[in-house]
C-alpha cells in the first residue's frame, strides 16, 4: 500500500495535529538552516500583541481559511466549474473549456496560496521592499533583481507567447482576481495581518499575466547551471595563482566510472564531434582590481532570494523504464527535484480536467505547479507522463569589461553604456535611485551592490584602460517561449509532441523523461543553449568556464544550438534511461552543453539498482521506483572508508568512531552511527585539505564535484593540497589529514552529541528546519515562529545520494540545506495506480489542516495514492466546491 493513514478533510485549528502516519522520532534540537534567503524582521513588540490573547488568536488565522464545499459565484464563467478535494486538500478541476479551467484553477491557488505568489510577484518585479518595508535584504535583492530587468523580460515576453497562452493567462488572472474582490488583506492571508503592525500594507494588486511570465524569470535564474562554478574558477585563482591547481577542483566528467544519460549510438539525431574550445586559463585573474570586480558581482547575485533552488544539492532525479521490464508490460516513470526546502513548499499539486474531452477543451493532467503559473508543471495526462530535472548546461557567461565613465571597451573602440533609472519604493522607508548600466553582452552586475568593509579594496587601473566591471549574459534575459511549452507538455501524445513542445521550452534548460501508455520511453533535451566558438589563441577558454575578457568579440556567443540537434532518444535498447544531472553526452560529443555537470553518483547508483532487478529477473513496478527513490547507500563511502580504516591511531578513545565505520553498510539512516561520524569526518576532511588554500567563498560544500576532487588527490598521497600551507616548515600528506579528520570527528561529536559513539544519529544531526520566508526568521518571536515553521524532522540520506538530503560542508552545520521537493512515480499502465508526495502540504495557510500534512509521510519516503480518473478522483473525494457564473 502506498496511501497512509487518511488525514482530515477540511481545516484546523492552529496548533492541531493532523491524523498522519505514525510519528518519526522528534530530533533533540532544532538547527538553523544553511541556506541564505531573505527572512525578514518585524517588530518584536509589535508582533507580541498578536499572540496576546488565544481568543483573537484563533480569530485571525483562521480567518484567511479558504471555502472548500458549497457553492461559489465566479465571475467571467462560461459554465459550471466543479472543484473536488482529497483528504490533503487537493483539488481536482472539472470544467467545459480551458479558459474555464485556468479560471478556475487560478481562484483555487489564490484561495490556498496568495501570500506566496504575492511574495514572488514583489520578488521577481524588485518590488520586495514596498512589501516588507525598509529591509536591507530586501532593499538588496531589489536592487539586483532590478539590474537584471525580470519584469521587462517578462513584459516583452508577453507579446512573444501564443494567443492561446495569453487567453490561458488571462484566465487564469482573472480567477485570481475574482477571489481577491472585495477581501481586506486579513482575509487573503494572515502574514499580511503581521507585515500590517510594521508597516502599512496595502489592498494587493490585481494578479497581471505578467506577473506569472516573471515567476518563470525567478525559475530559470535558480536552476541556471554553471554560473557558481565560473565565477570560483576565477575567485580560486586569487589564493591558488596556478590555472592546473584550479582546473584540478574541476576535473572532467568521467564516463567511464559514471555513464552519461544517453549513448551517442543511439541518438535519434546524431552530431559531429564538438570543438576544441580553448587552452588553460592564464590570464591575470590574481591582480586586485579583478578580483574585487569578481567578488562585487558575486556578492550581488548572492542577494537575490532562494525561491526554488541554488547550490549544493539543487539538481533532481528522474529514470523511466520500458515495458520491457516492467511487471504489467507498460512503462513507470519516476521523479524527484531537488530544490530548495520551505514552508510552505514549493510545488501545488493539482488535477485539470475537461468535464469532456475533445479537440474544443483537450485538457485531461494531473501533478505539480507552481502557485501563480497556470497549468501542470510536471506530472501526466491520460496519454503520457512527463519528468524534468536540471540539466545544467551552460547558459550563463560573465564578461570581464572595461569601463571608462560612460563608455566600454569594444575592440579597439570605446562604445557608449546603455543607461536606465529605476525608483525602488521602500514600505515606511524613503526611495531608493538606481543607475543600471548594461553592456553588449547584459547587465553591470559588479556596480550593483556597494562594496563593504570586507570587500577586496578595488584600486582604479590607469584612466585609459578604464575600471574593471563584470557583465552577465543569460539566455533568461530575452523573451522566449517557456509558457508555451508549459501548455505544450499537458497536452503531449507522444514522442513527436515532447519534441515539439521541448522546441518551446527555451529557459531553464531541463533534461525531460517521458513515456506513454503505448509503451514509449525517451528522453529529449530541451533549453536555449548558446553557441561560443574556439578562440585557439586566447588567454582563456572560450568554452564558458572562466569569465572573458568582454572587449574581444571572438568571445562572444554565435547564436544558439538549433532545437533539432538537442539531444533526443526513443525506446533505447537498454529499456531505461536515467536522467539524474550527469552528463547529457560523453565528453567531445556535440552539441556542446556544458563541462560543469553532477558528477554522477546518484544516477549510477539508480542505473546499478535498475541493472539488479532486470538481470535478476525481477519485474520492476511501483513499489520498485519508490524503494530506489528513498534509497539511502552512500556511494562515496564505499570509496573513502577503506583508506580511513588503513589510518591507524594509537589513542583508544579517539579510534572508537573509526571502529563503527568497519562494519557499516554504507546507509545512512537516521539512526546510523556511523554515517554521523562519517559526515564529521567529511566535513573535517574537506576543512583540513582546501581551507587553506581557497577564499571562504570558494570553500568546499561537499557536493559531489567535491567528491571526485577528493577520489583523484587520494591517489596522490603527497598533492599539495593535503599540504596546510599554515604550518611552517611541515608538509602534510594524505594519510595524515585522513588521521586527524577522523579524529576531530571524534571530538566533534563528542561535543555535538555524546561521548558513547552508540548514542550518535545521523537524524540527530541532519535535521530539516522547514522556515516560512517571511515569518520564520529567528527575529520573530517564538510562539509566531514555531507558528508557521513545521517541527524539525530527522532525516537520512544526504549529498550525492539517490534520497538526496543535500548539507553544506561549508557552512558547518550538517543542516538539510535542499531535497527532494516532491516525489512522484506514475505507472502508464494503471494511472490511478501512481504515487505522489509533496514536502508540506497544498495550503499556504499556517492555519490549515493542509499546511504540512504531507511532511512526516515524505519525510518517511512514503507516498500516497495518486486518483486520476473520473471515478478514482470521485472516491477519493472529501470537499466538492462548486463554481458558477
Amino acid at each position: 500500500m502506498h496511501e497512509p493513514a487518511e488525514a482530515p478533510a477540511g481545516d484546523s485549528v492552529p496548533g492541531a495535529d493532523p491524523a498522519t502516519p505514525a510519528e518519526a522520532p522528534a530530533p533533540p534540537r532544532r538547527r538553523r538552516s544553511g541556506r541564505r534567503r531573505v527572512l525578514i524582521g518585524v517588530a518584536v513588540l509589535l508582533v507580541l500583541a498578536i499572540v496576546a490573547g488565544a481568543a483573537f488568536v484563533v480569530v485571525t488565522v483562521r480567518r484567511p481559511l479558504p471555502q472548500t464545499s458549497g457553492e461559489v459565484e465566479l465571475p467571467g464563467l462560461e459554465g459550471q466549474v466543479t472543484v473536488l478535494r482529497d483528504a490533503q486538500g487537493v483539488p481536482q478541476i472539472y470544467a467545459d473549456t480551458p479558459e474555464d479551467l485556468f479560471r478556475a484553477q487560478g481562484y483555487v491557488q489564490a484561495q490556498d496560496r496568495f501570500f506566496e505568489m504575492d511574495y514572488r510577484r514583489h520578488v521577481t518585479a524588485g518590488r520586495l521592499a514596498e512589501l516588507v518595508g525598509d529591509n536591507p535584504d530586501a532593499i538588496a535583492a531589489d536592487t539586483v533583481t532590478r539590474t537584471f530587468g525580470w519584469r521587462q523580460v517578462a513584459e516583452e515576453e508577453w507579446d512573444v507567447v501564443s494567443p492561446e497562452t495569453k487567453a490561458y493567462l488571462q484566465a487564469y488572472a482573472e480567477g485570481v482576481n475574482a477571489y481577491l474582490e472585495n477581501r481586506s488583506p486579513s482575509e487573503i492571508a494572515i502574514e499580511y495581518t503581521v507585515l500590517g503592525l510594521q508597516v502599512d500594507v496595502a489592498e494587493p494588486e490585481p494578479w497581471d499575466p505578467v506577473d506569472s511570465l516573471a515567476w518563470l524569470k525567478a525559475m530559470a535564474w535558480d536552476l541556471r547551471g554553471n554560473y557558481d562554478d565560473e565565477l570560483e574558477r576565477a575567485l580560486s585563482y586569487s589564493t591558488l595563482q596556478d590555472a592546473g591547481r584550479v582546473a584540478a577542483l574541476f576535473p572532467a566528467y568521467s564516463s567511464d566510472v559514471n555513464a552519461p544519460i544517453l549513448d551517442p549510438g543511439e541518438l535519434d539525431n546524431p552530431q559531429q564531434v564538438a570543438l576544441e574550445l580553448g587552452p588553460e586559463a592564464r590570464a591575470e585573474y590574481g591582480s586586485d582590481p579583478l578580483q574585487g570586480a569578481l567578488e562585487a558581482a558575486d556578492r550581488a547575485l548572492d542577494a537575490v532570494p532562494v525561491l526554488i533552488g541554488r547550490g549544493e544539492g539543487t539538481g533532481s532525479n528522474s529514470w523511466v523504464v520500458s515495458g520491457d521490464h516492467t511487471a504489467s508490460g507498460k512503462p513507470i516513470l519516476a521523479n524527484d527535484p531537488h530544490l530548495a526546502l520551505g514552508a510552505p513548499g514549493i510545488w501545488a499539486q493539482v488535477g485539470l480536467h475537461c468535464n469532456e474531452v475533445g479537440p474544443q477543451c483537450a485538457f485531461d493532467v494531473a501533478g505539480f505547479s507552481f502557485a501563480g503559473f497556470p497549468g501542470v508543471i510536471i506530472g501526466h495526462n491520460a496519454q503520457l507522463a512527463w519528468g524534468l530535472t536540471n540539466m545544467g548546461a551552460d547558459v550563463t557567461d560573465f564578461f570581464v569589461e572595461r569601463v571608462r565613465d560612460d563608455t566600454y571597451l569594444r575592440g579597439d573602440e570605446w562604445v557608449p553604456l546603455e543607461t536606465r533609472t529605476e525608483t525602488l519604493s521602500v514600505a515606511g522607508g524613503e526611495d531608493v535611485e538606481l543607475e543600471i548600466r548594461s553592456t553588449v553582452h547584459g547587465p553591470i552586475v559588479s556596480e550593483a551592490i556597494p562594496a563593504t568593509e570586507s570587500a577586496v579594496d578595488t584600486p582604479a587601473l590607469d584612466t585609459r584602460l578604464g575600471e574593471y566591471a563584470v557583465s552577465l549574459q543569460w539566455t533568461a534575459l530575452e523573451p522566449g517561449r517557456t509558457a508555451d511549452a508549459v501548455f505544450a507538455f499537458n497536452l503531449a501524445q507522444d514522442a513527436d509532441d515532447m519534441q515539439a513542445a521541448a522546441a518551446l521550452f527555451e529557459v531553464p534548460a531541463q533534461n525531460i523523461v517521458f513515456a506513454t501508455v503505448d509503451g514509449q520511453i525517451g528522453y529529449q533535451a530541451p533549453g536555449k543553449i548558446p553557441v561560443r566558438q574556439a578562440v585557439p589563441d586566447a588567454e582563456v577558454p572560450s568554452d564558458g568556464t572562466w569569465p572573458r575578457d568582454g572587449s574581444d568579440e571572438r568571445y562572444d556567443w554565435q547564436g544558439y544550438v538549433p532545437s533539432e540537434q538537442m539531444p533526443r532518444v526513443v525506446d533505447p535498447a537498454e529499456g531505461f534511461v536515467v536522467a539524474a544531472n550527469q552528463a547529457v553526452l560523453p565528453t567531445g560529443v556535440a552539441p556542446f552543453l556544458t563541462t560543469d555537470w553532477d558528477y554522477g553518483y546518484r544516477s549510477q547508483r539508480i542505473r546499478q539498482l535498475l541493472e539488479a532487478e532486470i538481470s535478476a529477473g525481477r519485474p520492476v513496478d511501483v513499489d520498485t521506483m519508490n524503494e530506489i527513490q528513498t534509497d539511502d547507500r552512500s556511494p562515496y563511502a564505499e570509496v573513502l572508508v577503506p583508506l580511513l580504516l588503513d589510518q591507524e591511531i594509537d589513542d583508544s578513545f579517539e579510534a572508537e568512531g573509526q571502529a563503527l565505520l568497519a562494519d557499516w553498510d554504507y546507509r545512512t539512516d537516521t539512526d546510523s552511527a556511523a554515517a554521523a561520524y562519517f559526515a564529521a569526518v567529511w566535513r573535517n576532511l574537506l576543512q583540513l585539505t582546501f581551507w587553506d588554500d581557497l577564499p571562504e567563498s570558494a570553500r568546499p560544500n561537499g557536493g559531489s564535484r567535491w567528491l571526485a576532487v577528493v577520489q583523484n588527490l587520494l591517489e596522490n598521497p603527497t598533492d599539495p593540497f593535503w599540504d596546510d600551507r599554515q604550518t611552517v616548515s611541515v608538509v602534510e600528506t594524505r594519510d595524515e589529514v585522513l588521521t586527524q579528520a577522523l579524529v576531530s570527528a571524534r571530538l566533534d561529536l563528542t561535543v555535538e552529541q555524546s561521548k558513547q559513539p552508540s548514542d550518535w544519529a545521523w537524524g540527530t544531526l541532519h535535521v530539516l528546519a522547514l522556515e516560512h520566508p517571511i515569518l520564520g526568521g529567528e527575529s520573530i518571536p517564538g510562539p509566531v515562529r514555531n507558528w508557521v515553521n513545521p517541527d524539525p524532522v530527522g532525516m537520512p540520506g544526504g549529498s550525492s545520494i539517490v534520497n538526496a538530503t543535500a548539507w553544506d560542508a561549508a557552512s558547518g552545520s550538517f543542516d538539510v540545506t535542499a531535497g527532494p521537493s516532491m516525489r512522484m512515480v506514475v505507472d502508464l499502465d494503471d494511472l490511478d495506480g501512481s504515487t505522489w508526495v509533496t514536502v508540506t502540504g497544498t495550503s499556504g495557510h499556517p492555519a490549515s489542516a493542509h499546511y504540512s500534512d504531507q511532511l512526516k509521510t515524505w519525510a518517511r519516503g512514503e507516498t500516497y495514492d495518486w486518483p486520476f480518473s473520473t471515478q478514482a478522483v470521485a472516491e477519493a473525494s472529501k470537499d466538492e466546491l462548486t463554481l458558477v457564473p
